[in-house]
């Protein structure tokens, strides 16, 4: 859930709790109960996905920034409080994709050409191509990855 709003004043109360909520508390909970119960099993992987916005804020994106960013955060601390017990835990930084979350600002030229400007690669990415990462960090082909927040996003500019 990434809602666009026109002013942090402008950002209601329910409306910065709801992206709290969605972004960051419901992940906090969840790698809390997964890693608990992955480490009693052996081991494992938790994967959050973050976003650009977290590096990137911007006045339109201010509360789910500062949510991403602590998604983030989330990542770097749990890696280290659930890696004694086998879990590891890291994060993928999404650039802007082509799905339905992001129809509403990439249907829109004026914005989609903002977006897009600063992406070497001269597009939004497509939901398929962030697979490929995510089952890196799933697999025992990253067994010396944790903590980590790799960015996929077509090559923005810093």
């Amino acid at each position: 859930m990434s809602p666009l709003a026109p002013s942090l004043l402008e950002t209601s109360e329910a409306l910065f709790d709801k992206i709290i909520d969605v972004n960051l508390k419901g992940p906090t909970r969840l790698t809390a109960l997964a890693g608990t119960k992955m480490g009693e099993a052996g081991g494992g992987s938790i994967i959050n996905i973050s976003s650009l916005a977290s590096y990137k804020p911007s006045p339109m994106t201010t509360v789910y920034s500062a949510a991403k960013a602590g998604l983030n955060a989330l990542t770097a601390a749990s890696a280290q409080e659930y890696a004694p017990v086998g879990v590891r835990v890291n994060c993928v930084v999404c650039g802007t994709f082509d799905t339905d979350a992001a129809a509403g600002v990439i249907g829109d030229e004026d914005i989609l050409k903002h977006i897009v400007e600063p992406v070497a690669l001269k597009r939004v990415g497509r939901p398929e191509e962030v697979v490929g990462t995510v089952l890196y960090l799933a697999s025992s082909a990253s067994s010396y990855t944790t903590g980590t927040c790799v960015t996929v996003d077509g090559g923005v500019r810093p």
